[in-house]
């Protein structure tokens, strides 16, 4: 019903401090973009939101000065909090100079900073939808993600004009992966279902500690969710292989333990580092398609 519903349109430009390094940023989006829920057109991020009092779509460009932002919408009432989730999505209320001056005190960090200053976190427009897409994608490629996810949105996601809502509420069981992930799974939902908050407003700490207690939730998948979904500036992934293997290669630590102690320094603003180290290597995540 929803496919048929008319939509109102509104565009907005979204202002950030400069400046803004766009390539990780829409780069991630659309390399782990899920078919039915995001695309990529003509330089343009499309993905649907789901909002206080409906539901909606964003379309979103990267300009040097802007971010042009157009939202349809099933009730104009949710402006605000689409806009407010853009503006999370892309990170754009962080102050790029703290975050570049204090990182760029590492020596070995500084020369990434020079080379690409405003780098910001993408993150998402629905913790609970990234922590499911999460699991699924634990032990797996990120090609592999999307197709796991992009059966469960046929199968149940509820269609806005040409897009999917993607599905908050299903059966584990029908999902093609091993029994110890389906029940991650299930005990993330049954979480979710009993009060687990991922957004941005959420109390960070309860949120780990609650994560952090369910089957098949290391801190890998913990603090992804919470870089992510609850926008911790702080987030680090010391255990992640593309960490490790850009820290080798820049000569800092690359065991988890000695790179943690390492990036102390980096507090409070260890999630950028994440996103400097990760795009010394050649992935699509680290670039916007031609």
């Amino acid at each position: 019903m929803l496919a048929f519903m008319r939509l109102e349109k509104f565009s907005e430009r979204l202002p950030f401090q400069a400046p803004l390094c766009p390539d990780n940023l829409f780069g991630h989006l659309i390399a782990t973009a899920v078919p039915g829920v995001e695309e990529w057109r003509d330089g343009v991020y499309r993905r649907t939101l789901r909002l206080p009092d409906g539901f909606g779509i964003a379309a979103l460009q990267p300009f040097p000065d802007h971010i042009a932002c157009t939202v349809e919408l099933s009730d104009p009432r949710d402006l605000a909090s689409a806009l407010d989730l853009c503006r999370f999505l892309l990170d754009l209320d962080t102050d790029p100079s703290s975050v570049d001056d204090a990182l760029s005190a590492d020596p070995l960090l500084a020369p990434l900073i020079s080379t690409a200053p405003g780098r910001r976190v993408p993150r998402t427009v629905d913790g609970a939808e990234f922590a499911i897409r999460a699991v699924l994608g634990q032990q797996v490629s990120t090609k592999a993600a999307r197709t796991h996810a992009a059966r469960l949105v046929s199968r149940h996601g509820t269609p806005v004009g040409d897009l999917h809502l993607f599905p908050l509420d299903f059966d584990p069981a029908d999902l093609a992966m091993p029994e110890s992930r389906r029940r991650t799974m299930s005990a993330l939902l049954e979480a979710l279902q009993s009060g687990l908050d991922l957004s941005p407003h959420a109390d960070r700490a309860v949120a780990r500690e609650w994560l952090a207690s369910l089957p098949g939730f290391g801190p890998w998948t913990v603090e992804s969710i919470a870089m992510r979904s609850l926008g911790d500036p702080d987030a680090f992934l010391p255990t992640d292989l593309g960490i490790r293997l850009a820290a080798k290669a820049l000569g800092l630590p690359s065991t988890p333990a000695a790179l943690v102690r390492r990036a102390e320094a980096w507090r409070p603003w260890r999630a950028y580092a994440v996103q400097h180290l990760w795009a010394t290597g050649d992935h699509e995540v680290n670039r916007i398609p031609a």
